[in-house]
């Protein structure tokens, strides 16, 4: 009979919430701050949840957010763990890498500029 305690990291691991990893919060908080500084966007919320977590993208606080990036690891194999949803629901972007999802974010920071 086996009489250790049950590890965080064992069979109950399927239960433990998902979460941006550092790396992946490193890209996703570059482009938010690029935003932020561009005057585009002016907060952000975090969700673990336990299929995906989700991070929240507002334009001011205590409205929707105008983009959720989100991370789905039961999609990983399939269309991709990473995306990006708009604020009426559609996905933006999906992939298996995150940088690249992103990139769809960051076209908003490309304007055109008059030279006249």
């Amino acid at each position: 009979m086996n009489m250790q305690p049950p590890s965080r990291f064992s069979a109950n691991s399927a239960q433990m919430p998902v979460a941006f990893n550092r790396h992946e919060m490193s890209h996703i908080l570059s482009v938010y701050g690029r935003m932020v500084a561009a005057g585009e966007w002016r907060d952000y919320g975090i969700s673990n949840l336990r299929d995906m977590a989700v991070f929240s993208i507002f334009r001011r606080t205590a409205e929707h957010p105008i983009y959720r990036v989100e991370k789905h690891p039961r999609f990983r194999q399939r269309q991709g763990m990473y995306s990006v949803v708009g604020m009426d629901g559609r996905i933006l972007k999906r992939g298996q890498d995150l940088r690249t999802v992103l990139r769809v974010l960051e076209r908003k920071l490309i304007r055109s500029v008059d030279l006249d």
